[in-house]
């Protein structure tokens, strides 16, 4: 049996109210999207001054102000937030939702906002390590009584979660990444769906490594969600698509591994990402996603995959 295909949108909160985010989740909740994802930072990389929510916050809050769609974060940080309380707040977050979290969780990058913030901002292959450490007492922490772990950037002791995620045995965990040598050898080992960030040379290559990592660890590939973070230009003309594509190189890596076209040529781009693998894309609108462009994708090109 084919697995079904999700759209889901990449919503950066940058320059958005509370009331302008519910307003987006409440419509693409409507038009039937899978899911909406936010960005754990803490301000949007060269506009510092624009409006910028934190993510668990904003979760909670969209948690609890809508019905049907999952939420989730591309990706957290896993410096930000002792990973134990991070548990703790993601099993909340999942029954305000009554079972609707996702996962995304990630190593973290933006050394500016570490300095700014008063974090640390070790090595990557510490960042890395660290976020091993995370994943282990996360999973730990939902799927115990009494959870115990001792590493070198964290430990736990006999550490109760009460009441566990509504999902059980825990929500789903997205790792967004594609690092060959740790992040997709983690990815196999812990998630239940990988996230390939936009910008890649070889989507065929990286799946061959985490096909090796999988077999390395004993995992089944195919118990592994693929999803891609991909850019699309929709327009309902070539001229529409063609002024908006034009615009949509700003958005680098994004751009780099973007589709574009009208609705029927979005359809045919789309049907080759599905033959590669990928059942899950989490879009970023090259128009930044207002109404008409939500409307225009779940009308006139979701359908086809239903």
């Amino acid at each position: 049996m084919s697995k079904k295909i999700n759209f889901a949108l990449f919503s950066p909160q940058a320059g958005l109210s509370w009331t302008a985010l519910l307003e987006r989740a409440h419509r693409t909740e409507s038009l039937g999207y899978h899911s909406i994802w936010l960005v754990d930072h803490m301000w949007t990389r060269g506009m510092p001054d624009l409006e910028h929510h934190e993510c668990t916050a904003l979760m909670a809050g969209l948690a609890a102000r809508t019905e049907k769609i999952r939420i989730g974060t591309l990706v957290m940080c896993n410096s930000y937030r002792n990973p134990a309380l991070l548990a703790k707040t993601l099993a909340t977050i999942d029954h305000i939702s009554n079972g609707r979290l996702e996962i995304g969780y990630g190593a973290g990058w933006m050394e500016e906002e570490y300095k700014a913030y008063g974090y640390k901002f070790p090595s990557m292959g510490t960042r890395l390590k660290a976020f091993e450490e995370g994943l282990h007492v996360i999973k730990a922490m939902f799927t115990e009584k009494r959870a115990t772990f001792q590493g070198k950037h964290y430990s736990i002791e006999s550490a109760p979660l009460s009441p566990k995620p509504v999902q059980q045995p825990h929500p789903p965990i997205t790792i967004g990444g594609s690092g060959e040598k740790v992040m997709l050898k983690l990815v196999a080992r812990f998630a239940d769906r990988w996230n390939c960030p936009a910008g890649y040379q070889s989507f065929d290559h990286k799946v061959g490594i985490l096909k090796q990592h999988c077999k390395d660890v004993g995992r089944d590939f195919n118990t592994i969600d693929i999803s891609e973070q991909l850019l699309i230009c929709i327009g309902k003309s070539d001229e529409e698509v063609a002024q908006k594509w034009q615009m949509a190189q700003m958005f680098k890596p994004f751009v780099s591994t973007g589709i574009k076209g009208t609705p029927s040529q979005v359809i045919e781009e789309l049907k080759k990402r599905v033959a590669m693998g990928i059942t899950t894309f989490t879009i970023f609108f090259s128009d930044l996603a207002p109404p008409p462009t939500l409307e225009l994708f779940a009308k006139e090109v979701m359908p086809a995959f239903a």
